[in-house]
């Protein structure tokens, strides 16, 4: 998120009620990111929504409930037998792969017969495969002919009781489905120097050249090294986020964060919008050109890599030609009742309508997405990236600090002028920050695949998580309670992002520590520790298997996960901006070597089930410190078993017969086998 200055009394009053010290730059902390009430991270009520802001309501705890869009139930087709040597049912009952390669049928005296799994009240396309050369109609039920001119039989369609719940449904041929991607967190300036050419120095900053409040070197040429060598790949990520590649002000003393230093705009949220032509793409020169910028997402894509860009889309720099130009563009910094409109001084961060016009810093004026032109400049500028670079997707900056008719633009924009030219048309994937630790409902207001975004970072997942299986504050069995609630809490269709750290917290490898820096605090410490006495690398290995169990429950359930840069080999770090260390590419120690190759080897394991990316869960066994489940789609089962506890404990309910372990490459006999102390393990029945 982003930047802006505080006062004493203000910094005095937040830390009062228990927040976090004021971001340094880039993007919020958990004290104000969205609030003028800080949200407490240590304080989660998962059961409790908000509603009422005119936006969608509506939340529950209640246990899993399989939506109607999933729901599923098994039908026996025949097929009167003849002298066929093999039929195949194909059909729509299970997606369009279901079309190209159906079900085999099995010769039953005189018919064939298959059960096939057909979704819940709905009417069924299909026909028979003969021999694998001709397509039959069934004589008993009634045909159709659809919009490409074809006649199949029509099964008017089943319901049952109890239904399934599957999520096999496939996309097209050639349409990359979200629920397969693995986001990789690219803080562009802090990761690889490809170019020592357009390093920058912005004067005024703290600390002077390449300190952490300024411009370390890290450049697009930097990322686009990192792809070509294979090391996205290597880890097994698919899809890229990286920082705003729009251009930022080159000014430096004004980012002042609460804490006494001063600031450059390295992470990117100060967007200098200069030209009244929202389609002259300006990108960030100290991170390179904007042919590095297509060089970068060509490269990506070379290597089957997509690409998100993390675009901000709230204010725009005060020495922006656009607002010198065009100030009715922007809110007035004037809450009309006596005083300043800037958030958590005049105006609130969480109430309607003030945190859709307060101005984050008095140098960010904010866009004021009521007036349809700068609504739609602002909307062609982003169709523009993606026009002009082939970028796949965007991570949607403080999305409920802009009026939903910015997005409900974008998204139709980016079907009429992007996706409608696309054969076939692709998804393209738009991910928000919404920074709430408990309050479902206001993540859900933006999600809408069709019209809105197709998810959000899960920080209420992120919240229990880490306090379960790194913290071990909260029982196993209230993590497993929770997400029972929150798989489809968001719709059936929404491709959430679960993640355990990010560039507004303290380095997650702390809070799996032995002894924590913080103690029972997630997020709203470390800030103290940014600019002195920063901590170091925990030297135990219990640290880094907690983390690595971290990562096994992302990694093992649906949505889109995400893995900040560095923390695939804990990297340390305080509160911001010492959490955005410069990444670490040698002299890793043997913990570090662990965590990364138990990384690759979940993300190998997740990239080769597709039970663990889409299929559906049920819980065997949980208790405070293991959670035994299957995950399970069409033809694929896997039992994942998570134990957080410093013993060994035994998992039970497993098949009673030979299993191969994924994890180790051991071999089980189930139905019980012991899990060592802070270890994952999953299984497949041989």
């Amino acid at each position: 998120m982003i930047t802006r200055a505080r006062t004493p009394l203000l910094l005095a009053a937040l830390l009062a009620l228990g927040a976090v010290s004021l971001p340094a730059c880039g993007d919020a902390t958990p004290s104000n990111k969205d609030f003028g009430q800080p949200p407490d991270p240590n304080k989660f009520n998962p059961g409790l929504g908000g509603g009422g802001d005119g936006y969608g309501s509506g939340n529950s705890g209640a246990p899993f409930v399989c939506p109607d869009e999933l729901r599923t139930c098994t039908h026996d087709f025949t097929y009167p037998a003849k002298t066929e040597t093999s039929v195949e049912i194909r059909g729509d009952f299970g997606g369009p792969d279901t079309w190209q390669t159906g079900v085999a049928m099995k010769k039953e005296g005189a018919l064939w017969k298959a059960t096939v799994t057909v979704p819940f009240g709905k009417p069924v396309a299909y026909k028979f495969f003969v021999n694998g050369t001709t397509w039959l109609h069934d004589p008993g039920q009634p045909t159709e002919v659809d919009s490409n001119g074809n006649t199949n039989n029509v099964f008017a369609g089943k319901k049952c009781e109890p239904s399934g719940c599957s999520e096999q449904g496939a996309l097209p041929p050639g349409v990359f489905d979200w629920r397969d991607a693995t986001i990789y967190f690219v803080f562009v300036d802090r990761f690889a120097n490809g170019s020592p050419a357009n390093d920058c120095n912005i004067s005024g900053v703290s600390g002077g050249n390449k300190s952490i409040a300024n411009y370390q070197g890290g450049d697009w040429a930097g990322v686009t090294q990192k792809i070509n060598e294979g090391y996205f790949n290597d880890l097994g990520v698919n899809t890229l986020w990286v920082t705003v590649p729009l251009e930022n002000a080159d000014v430096g003393g004004v980012g002042v964060g609460g804490d006494n230093h001063t600031y450059s705009g390295y992470h990117g949220y100060w967007p200098k919008l200069d030209s009244d032509n929202p389609a002259a793409l300006a990108s960030e020169k100290c991170f390179g050109s904007l042919q590095d910028v297509k060089d970068m997402v060509t490269a990506a894509h070379a290597k089957g890599l997509k690409v998100l860009y993390d675009y901000a889309m709230v204010h725009a720099h005060a020495t922006s030609g656009v607002f010198a130009n065009h100030a009715d563009w922007f809110w007035p910094n004037n809450n009309g009742r006596g005083g300043n409109c800037v958030c958590g001084e005049g105006c609130s961060w969480d109430a309607l309508p003030d945190r859709e016009r307060c101005w984050f810093t008095g140098y960010l004026p904010h866009w004021n997405f009521t007036n349809a032109a700068a609504r739609n400049y602002s909307v062609s500028n982003a169709v523009e990236w993606v026009k002009q670079t082939g970028v796949d997707g965007f991570r949607a900056d403080a999305i409920k600090h802009v009026d939903i008719s910015w997005l409900t633009d974008l998204r139709a924009r980016i079907k009429s002028d992007v996706l409608a030219a696309q054969k076939p048309p692709q998804r393209f994937y738009m991910v928000g920050e919404t920074y709430d630790f408990g309050n479902r409902d206001v993540l859900k207001a933006y999600i809408d695949p069709t019209t809105k975004l197709d998810g959000q970072f899960d920080f209420p997942l992120r919240r229990l998580a880490v306090e379960a299986v790194l913290m071990r504050t909260t029982k196993m069995s209230d993590l497993a309670a929770f997400m029972a609630s929150n798989d489809y809490f968001y719709g059936a269709s929404a491709v959430m992002s679960p993640f355990l750290g990010n560039h507004d917290l303290p380095r997650i490898i702390h809070l799996a520590a032995n002894t924590r820096l913080w103690g029972d605090d997630q997020g709203s410490g470390g800030k103290d520790r940014a600019w002195q006495n920063q901590p170091t690398i925990p030297k135990e290995r219990e640290a880094f298997e907690r983390l690595a169990n971290g990562f096994a429950l992302l990694f093992a359930n649906r949505g889109a996960p995400l893995v900040y840069y560095g923390d695939e080999i804990g990297l340390p770090g305080a509160g911001d901006p010492d959490n955005r260390r410069f990444m670490q590419w040698t002299g890793l120690d043997a913990n570090q070597t662990f965590l990364r190759d138990r990384v690759k080897k979940l993300l190998s394991i997740r990239n080769g089930h597709p039970a663990l990316r889409r299929g559906t869960r049920t819980t065997i066994q949980v208790d405070d410190d293991t959670w035994v489940f299957t995950r399970q789609t069409a033809g694929d089962t896997v039992y994942v078993a998570i134990n957080r506890s410093d013993s060994d404990k035994q998992a039970t309910g497993l098949p009673g017969k030979a299993l191969d372990e994924l994890v180790t490459g051991a071999g089980a006999t189930g139905p019980t086998v012991t899990i060592p102390a802070r270890q994952t393990r999953m299984f497949v029945a041989k």
